[in-house]
């Protein structure tokens, strides 16, 4: 079965409904184009953080933490300031506590529905959001820009394909991660504690007491082998922006670049595989006491725009007029 609904409501929303093979994705155009439920439904699987009697109001508010949601500029810039190769620009503070700016904002726009299709055994559908001077954030980031999403369900899982195209004179600074939240546990009635997380790390990436990278890089510790050896149990103690540089990973004896998820009791396994543009990752659970984690994948580091290190370390790049940076990811389950 391959189907989408485009008049799906989701909590009281008009959301896209697809459904291939044992998963079904529900897609919020009008939350940012966040992915707010996926499901294994043949192994009754809740991948991402669900919570049936949450209303929308509260998701919405909320942006960040439910589902998969798409960030660009993610994840602090240092007092606001985004410091590009023509241009500096001082975006506001929203994390007070530590002065900084955060997340971005088109995970907070409507998008829209460019085109879908349901055939050759799958469903696809693409969304978009044009950034220009309509948008209240203009004012302190006039860089126009587009990025759109092609979501493909298929028996293979849940696939990603993000587009940033820059529609600007000056140079776009280019930083991308999506804030995916894993539900724990993935399947009702589990138990959170058999879950392990399997993250392929090299360095870690030290940051200060504002979550700002130091720009040292360290050996890992016996805690940050837990992520590499898939030994972290993932909730139930904080993970506290723990990021990493990426290197690949293993599954079935295979190269495999992506997080592995294991229930080590009932064997279900999610696995999140990223294209190669994704060279961090970065590790929070809300203190592990919410039910769900974070294991985010990063184009770039944390405040990249603004450090010292080469953009071949940072991952920090720049779009011109009329480029499109472009990246993918993929989950499915075992």
């Amino acid at each position: 079965m391959n189907k989408i609904d485009l008049n799906y409501t989701f909590k009281g929303k008009d959301c896209v409904k697809m459904q291939s093979g044992k998963y079904t994705a529900v897609i919020a155009p009008s939350v940012g184009s966040s992915v707010l439920r996926f499901r294994d439904d043949e192994n009754d699987l809740e991948i991402f953080k669900f919570r049936k009697f949450i209303p929308m109001k509260t998701i919405e508010e909320q942006r960040e933490i439910w589902g998969l949601p798409t960030l660009y500029l993610p994840n602090r810039f240092d007092k606001g300031v985004l410091k590009t190769s023509d241009a500096v620009y001082e975006l506001p503070i929203n994390e007070p506590l530590f002065d900084n700016f955060i997340h971005g904002w088109v995970h907070k726009r409507e998008h829209e529905i460019e085109c879908y299709t349901e055939e050759n055994g799958k469903c696809v559908l693409i969304t978009s959001y044009v950034f220009d001077k309509n948008d209240e954030m203009y004012q302190y980031f006039p860089l126009d820009f587009k990025i759109s999403y092609t979501f493909t369900l298929s028996p293979e899982g849940l696939r990603q394909d993000i587009y940033l195209t820059s529609n600007a004179d000056k140079a776009l600074p280019v930083s991308i991660c999506t804030h995916t939240c894993i539900n724990a546990p993935l399947k009702d009635g589990g138990d959170e504690a058999d879950l392990r997380l399997c993250v392929p790390v090299g360095e870690k990436c030290e940051l200060n007491r504002r979550c700002l990278p130091t720009e040292k890089l360290l050996s890992l510790a016996d805690w940050d082998k837990e992520y590499k050896n898939g030994e972290k149990v993932p909730v139930g103690q904080p993970l506290d922006n723990d990021m990493y540089t990426a290197v690949m990973n293993s599954y079935k004896n295979k190269p495999f670049n992506g997080v592995i998820v294991k229930d080590t009791k009932s064997g279900h396994t999610l696995l999140n595989e990223v294209s190669k543009e994704f060279r961090f990752w970065n590790m929070w659970n809300d203190n592990g006491d919410k039910g769900y984690f974070c294991p985010e994948p990063m184009t770039a580091m944390i405040n990249s725009a603004n450090l010292s290190l080469s953009d071949d370390i940072t991952g920090y790049c720049e779009l011109k007029k009329g480029e499109t940076f472009k990246c993918w990811q993929r989950f499915y389950t075992e």
